[in-house]
């Protein structure tokens, strides 16, 4: 996108939908000047401080609008670090829209998406890690995730990569003294101290890590719910939603085609699926869905497999099980009513967990047994201090640096020239450059800000 700085632009900030409030967003060096012509009380507006709420009407050559609320703002103390002007309106879609269209009829140009993020970014209100953070909070499904993006809006990655890079310049000074000052009788070496980079290569790698992690919180997963009819699928779907949402008979094939939702476990995005019970059938419409069931665990993260408990596991349920190539957790469900029959050892190597939707006895396991599957390997240091990278962006980025990093050591200490190491280091600094947005292209930004809705 082409973004301009040097002219005014406007936004509707809020959805399109009945509401009490609505806003209407605006930055620029004349967004002041240009709203005093349709607001009632212009000398109030154009002699306001910064930080200053201005109460009156917007009109229309004349004709009341709305009552408003300003909200104005004085460069550089603004988000964007120009002029600026929110206008708090009444909520409905009639008036949003009509305060917009005076925007434009008096002056301001229609903001592009991310615009105003842009603009913050350019005006050093925030570097790029916390320009991804808005977008992420805007994003974020959970409250765990939101918190996780709260942090980098705050800068904690930021921080972290610019004591990373000052590492590196006090690695890279000592190495250049190196050079300038040798000493005859060393070895190069003798010369290199891989004390310098050992501590930013540590940060490194856990720093990319961290993405592995965050992914999850960001993306969720996908929970697939399968077993033969009657297993208790849409029991458990229902418990696990606290609302009946399914159907539950005891008629075999209730369930026809697939249910979904969203679920919150314990931070972790769910997008659950209640599928139709596995059975051979001659039921046209019935098989239509067993299909369906099939194809969605085949794509699933994980998927629930459930198993009446009170019953032996059929052959059916041992040969889907075996055939399955995508994570599996076995339910055996109605554990309320009695003994629940033990699994065969080749369904042993599987992790198990017994149920009864009925009384909610074991649900909490399952949502313990699922998180433990999801975030296996991803207990990092870093991101129990609240520390982890937000983008698949920055991770590349990081990664590249971790590996400069990982080669000017290889070579300092298989004795290569220390400009050669420098060389290395130089790169590493470059690239933790491009998480921040020291170090950019038109490209990369046009990427990251046209990903942004209008009005941020």
């Amino acid at each position: 996108m082409n973004y301009t700085l040097d002219d005014e632009i406007a936004a509707i900030a809020t959805a399109l939908a009945p509401a009490a409030l609505g806003i209407v967003r605006t930055s620029g060096a004349r967004s002041i000047e240009l709203i005093s012509r349709f607001f009632s009380r212009p000398n109030a507006l154009l002699q306001s401080q910064g930080h200053t709420l201005v109460y009156g009407w917007i009109h229309d050559e004349g004709i009341k609008i709305d009552e408003v609320v300003l909200c104005v703002y004085r460069a550089p103390k603004s988000n964007t670090g120009e002029n600026a002007v929110e206008i708090i309106c009444h909520g409905g879609p009639g008036v949003v829209k009509a305060i917009y269209r005076l925007c434009i009829k008096n002056g301001f140009r229609a903001a592009e998406r991310g615009e105003f993020t842009f603009r913050s970014f350019i005006h050093g209100k925030a570097d790029l890690t916390r320009a991804e953070a808005v977008r992420e909070i805007i994003d974020s499904k959970t409250n765990t995730a939101q918190q996780k993006a709260a942090g980098r809006l705050s800068g904690t990655v930021f921080h972290e990569i610019e004591t990373i890079k000052t590492d590196l310049m006090t690695a890279l000074a000592a190495l250049e003294v190196g050079i300038e000052y040798p000493e005859d009788e060393e070895t190069i070496a003798d010369s290199f101290d891989e004390a310098l980079l050992k501590k930013p290569l540590s940060v490194l790698q856990q720093l990319a890590a961290s993405w592995q992690a965050e992914k999850i919180y960001q993306a969720g997963v996908r929970l697939v719910l399968a077993g033969k009819t009657n297993a208790g699928k849409s029991s458990l779907f229902n418990a696990l939603l606290k609302e009946d949402r399914a159907i539950v008979s005891d008629i075999h094939g209730t369930t026809r085609d697939w249910l979904e939702a969203e679920l919150d476990f314990k931070g972790i995005p769910v997008h659950i699926f209640d599928t139709a019970g596995l059975r051979a059938t001659e039921d046209t419409i019935e098989a239509i869905g067993v299909q369906r069931s099939v194809e969605l665990a085949s794509a699933a993260d994980i998927v629930l497999y459930l198993i009446d408990g009170t019953k032996p596991p059929a052959e059916e349920d041992s040969a889907f099980i075996e055939r399955n190539t995508v994570p599996l957790i076995i339910v055996q469900t109605k554990a309320d009513k009695g003994q629940t029959e033990p699994l065969p050892a080749a369904l042993q190597r599987y992790p198990a967990v017994r149920l009864s939707s009925k009384t909610g006895v074991g649900i909490d396991v399952l949502i313990d047994t699922v998180v433990a599957l999801v975030t296996a390997d991803t207990a990092l240091p870093m991101q129990d201090a609240g520390i982890s990278l937000g983008t698949k962006r920055q991770k590349e980025a990081v990664t590249a640096a971790l590996e400069a990093v990982r080669h000017a050591l290889e070579a300092g200490r298989s004795g290569y020239p220390l400009d050669a190491v420098i060389q290395d280091v130089e790169e590493a600094v470059h690239a933790l450059g491009s998480v921040t947005g020291e170090v950019r292209s038109d490209d990369i930004l046009d990427k990251i800000f046209s990903g942004f809705c209008v009005g941020k």
